[in-house]
Formats: C-alpha cells, structure tokens, sequence
C-alpha cells in the first residue's frame, strides 16, 4: 500500500470512530504527513522553533540558511567551524546556539547517525534525540512524526495539540497528558495517533 493509500486509510479509521474527530478530517482534506529525509536540517528547524511563533522561528531560520550559501545544506563540520556570535546573529538565542553545535558534534562523531534512525524503534529513536542537548521528548515526537512519518506518535507535550484537544473535545482547560491518552484510548485513535494529531492541529486553522 502507498504512503498516500496509507493515510487516507487511518482517516477512515479515525473517522468511523471519533464523530467529532471526523468532522475536522472532512474539513481538512487528505492528511498532509510525509516522510522528510533532511534529518539534520529538520532537528535543526526543532530548536528554531522552540518556545518561538512559527513566523518567528521561521525568520530566524531563513537567516541561518543565508550564512551558507548554495543548493546544499551545511554539513555538521561546517556549523562547529561557523562562530558563535555568528549564528546569534541570525537570532538563535546563545542557548540555542549550543544546541545546534552538540546536536552537531554528536552527528559528526557518530554519536547519533541519523542515517540510522528509520530502523530504530520509537523509544531508540527518543534515547537517540534527548541524548542532545536542547533536544527533549517534543523534538523526538516532531522528528517521528514529520522526517520519519511514523503513524502512532502521541506528542502530548505540544501546545498546539493540547489546545486542539481542548478545541475539538470542548474541554474548559487544556488537558493533562493523562486526559489526553485517555481520550485517544477511549475513541480507538490506535495506530493512528500522528494522523490524528496533524487533524487536531488543522482543527486550529479554522480558530
């Protein structure tokens, strides 16, 4: 079965057993998860966007892609040998800049080969990422759920989610992780749980 063949199989799933989950996959279309094989790149954006708005993080990033000009992502060596204020300078916060260069050496030493990750299991996949650091469990879900496109990751720990799950379950307050597992449990989301969680966070489109 195709990727695409695939996804819109768990749509149906979750369709036929979540009535108010199915309303958002109606509106929303075909589910837009993909596998995104710049592994590097992709941890990289995770750290831009962390405690930032999309828009800003996105700014800061364009900005660090235009110190290293050409068709080509910079390689790991590169980014260690690019000096600090350098990459502030883009607007990287001074922790973030050393994220970015232990998620570097990591990579450049073998620590974390990411031409690996596709054959671990999601907990190997978690170890492997929280080993950086800067990196946490929501970079591990994010790089799961959009490089890897795995289809059961529950990222209960992103904000985007908990007021999804708030909005399209009429919650009064954004729930625990608890409340959310028990509501993916409770509505048959299994093995599904990425697609659900793309669906939820198109539901805030709509806001």
């Amino acid at each position: 079965m195709s990727h695409a063949a695939t996804l819109a199989a768990a749509a149906e799933h979750l369709a036929t057993r979540d009535a108010r989950l199915a309303e958002v996959i109606w509106r929303s279309g075909p589910c837009g998860l993909r596998p995104d094989r710049r592994y590097l790149r992709n941890l990289i954006s995770a750290i831009a966007n962390q405690q930032l708005s999309g828009k800003a993080a996105a700014t800061i990033f364009g900005r660090f892609l235009a110190l290293y000009p050409g068709r080509r992502f910079p390689t790991p060596q590169q980014i260690i040998d690019t000096p600090d204020e350098t990459l502030r300078g883009t607007g990287f916060s001074r922790p973030k800049v050393a994220y970015i260069k232990d998620l570097c050496a990591h990579v450049a030493d073998g620590r974390l080969r990411l031409n690996r990750m596709s054959r671990l299991s999601d907990d190997d996949v978690t170890t492997a990422i929280t080993a950086v650091h800067g990196l946490g469990v929501w970079s591990a879900h994010m790089f799961m759920m959009f490089s890897l496109a795995r289809l059961d990751v529950l990222p209960v720990g992103d904000l985007g989610i908990r007021k999804g799950f708030q909005k399209v379950y009429g919650l009064r307050k954004e729930p625990t992780p608890e409340r959310m597992r028990a509501i993916a449990l409770s509505n048959g989301w299994a093995p599904y749980c990425s697609v659900a969680s793309w669906y939820l966070w198109r539901s805030l489109d709509a806001s």
